[in-house]
């Protein structure tokens, strides 16, 4: 029993990532819609709207709560939290925290509201990148991995990745300059 559902629970969090690094992919979009003229400008956020919609509260919404649902019934199934077990929940406390983040970002950008710039939302975008790569590295590696190690993986991968961003914008820019 304890393997089916930890397979449901592996399923549905691919399913969470999965629309959490998306609907911020529509959210920047979203907001570069911002950009166009009035009449691309309209006809983009209105399928933005939609798009944005059904991937939350279709996909992304129901994967949050059955990854928690299951995770909890695992638990119970162990019997007792192993020392890994409870580093790994609170990367997933995080996790919903910014599960909750993307909750406020969805309300205000379904009002037309729209607080941060597309640049500020790919920064945004990579925090879900950072908590999937520390859940799965803790999970794998457990006992094996030092907490010195880990958190200097971690920090790298955030280097590494707000370095992209930044190369990113700069080739945009520059390309924007040339045409």
């Amino acid at each position: 029993m304890y393997n089916y559902i930890k397979a449901l629970h592996i399923i549905f969090i691919v399913s969470w990532f999965s629309g959490m690094l998306y609907i911020c992919r529509l959210f920047i979009y979203n907001t570069e819609a911002g950009e166009k003229s009035t009449l691309e400008k309209e006809i983009l956020r209105k399928q933005f709207t939609i798009m944005i919609r059904r991937l939350w509260l279709g996909i992304t919404w129901p994967s949050a709560i059955l990854t928690l649902i299951l995770g909890c019934w695992m638990i119970y199934l162990l019997g007792t939290i192993p020392q890994w077990l409870w580093i790994k929940l609170i990367f997933v406390l995080g996790l919903y925290c910014y599960h909750f983040s993307l909750q406020f970002i969805y309300n205000r950008q379904m009002k037309g509201i729209f607080n941060y710039t597309s640049q500020q939302l790919r920064i945004w975008n990579e925090v879900a990148t950072i908590f999937l790569v520390a859940i799965v590295m803790l999970v794998v590696v457990k006992q094996s991995m030092s907490l010195v190690w880990g958190l200097t993986g971690i920090l790298l991968l955030t280097i590494v990745l707000m370095s992209a961003i930044k190369i990113y914008k700069y080739l945009r820019v520059k390309k924007g300059k040339e045409t």
